[in-house]
């Protein structure tokens, strides 16, 4: 998604809807869920690809993503992350 995408789909929803700040280019795309408002859905490879274009070795990357990352709650809106094996 662009970040305009973005912009969009998140004032349908009042803000609700929770970005990782600077990971625009790992979103790719919204998660409906029944009951509740969509959020945004990033690849876990491109975010790992990001922590380490950042500086960071690969294991320093996915431990940073899983425990700052993946394991952060930030409500209702807070973001999923998709693995999809491409690598």
């Amino acid at each position: 998604m662009t970040p305009e995408e973005m912009d969009e789909k998140a004032d349908e929803y009042d803000g609700e809807m929770m970005r990782m700040s600077g990971y625009d280019d790992c979103c790719i795309g919204v998660v409906e869920r029944f009951g509740m408002n969509p959020i945004f859905c990033y690849d876990v490879e491109k975010v790992v690809k990001k922590n380490m274009s950042m500086g960071m070795s690969e294991d320093d990357a996915w431990e940073y993503f899983h425990i700052n990352q993946l394991s952060a709650w930030v409500g209702k809106g807070t973001p999923c992350f998709i693995f999809l094996g491409e690598t």
